[in-house]
């Protein structure tokens, strides 16, 4: 038994609609603790704790920290997660709730993660939000889960942060055959390690991350997502904080799901009929979830988007 669970494949019909294409929906962000992470990190933190792992560290505020500590509840093994100072009260909030302890330190994660880093004793397993072998192999089940529904998309369209989920889709890819399926990897503009490093040909670090998709806010990204950009067929996409919030109010009013910006990002090629995507007839979109989203934040953003139209 795993712990996260085979999500739905559905093809949507008003993203269909909207693009003139065949656009189907793994709905990631119905996993327990509210997004994909759980899958590699619950892999993860199982692996570890047969290895002999007596309490799981992690440095991650946002989905990675409540995969782990949702992980660890159910493994019953005790959680410490560091945050970094801007990390929300609702996340904070969360954390708690699944048991894990909590530590504030740093301006940011960096300085969370350094520290978080320092805490790991010998009895300990750290679990890094991204840049994992097993993070990636435990990533890779949800393709795994596509090819057994025999639907066969055109292309994959995918929010890219550190690299992770990019990383064990394309994994998943290769293990089932589908090594020819591009992916399309969407950043926001504000965010776009993956692109720079593209550009560049090797991982880069932002200077600062100043997009509202914080989800998407890894400074550099991760080797492996970078090897694959030499190994498949990978195409990098920008949208803007606007596109994506908008993405986010329209798949909340079309499938009455709530996800947060850095999710929306991956919704809005499709809906703003990218020309990235003009020559691919079914597509799937990896709808990674986020569980720190609220309709509070959602109307705040949406606000100051309107006023600057």
């Amino acid at each position: 038994m795993t712990l996260h669970i085979d999500t739905p494949l559905v093809e949507s019909r008003q993203l269909s609609l909207v693009s003139g294409r065949s656009v189907w929906l793994k709905l990631e962000a119905l996993q327990p603790p509210g997004s994909f992470k759980i899958r590699g990190i619950g892999f993860a933190c199982e692996t570890y704790l047969a290895r002999g792992a007596r309490r799981f560290v992690s440095s991650s505020g946002g989905n990675a920290g409540l995969a782990v500590a949702y992980a660890g509840r159910r493994l019953s093994v005790p959680v410490t997660v560091v945050v970094p100072e801007t990390t929300s009260e609702r996340a904070k909030k969360l954390l708690r709730l699944e048991d894990a302890e909590v530590i504030v330190h740093g301006v940011s994660w960096q300085e969370a993660n350094a520290f978080a880093l320092s805490l790991v004793g010998i009895a300990d397993a750290f679990l890094h939000p991204f840049d994992d072998p097993l993070l990636w192999q435990g990533h890779a089940t949800m393709v795994d889960e596509v090819f057994r529904s025999g639907l066969e998309p055109d292309v994959i369209v995918l929010s890219v942060g550190g690299g992770g989920l990019l990383s064990g889709v394309a994994e998943g890819l290769h293990r089932n055959g589908w090594g020819h399926i591009p992916i399309l990897a969407v950043e926001t503009e504000g965010a776009a390690s993956y692109h720079e490093a593209t550009k560049a040909g090797f991982p880069v670090e932002l200077e600062g991350i100043t997009s509202i998709a914080t989800s998407l806010g890894a400074k550099r990204v991760c080797e492996r997502a970078m090897q694959w950009w030499e190994d498949h067929p990978v195409r990098s996409v920008l949208v803007t904080d606007k596109s994506a919030l908008r993405a986010c109010e329209r798949f909340l009013a079309d499938h009455r799901l709530l996800v947060e910006p850095a999710c929306g990002a991956s919704l809005a090629p499709v809906y703003d009929n990218a020309p990235e995507l003009q020559q691919f007839g079914t597509v799937l979109v990896i709808v990674c979830g986020g569980a720190t989203a609220t309709m509070d934040q959602i109307r705040q953003w949406s606000k100051r988007y309107k006023a600057i139209r």
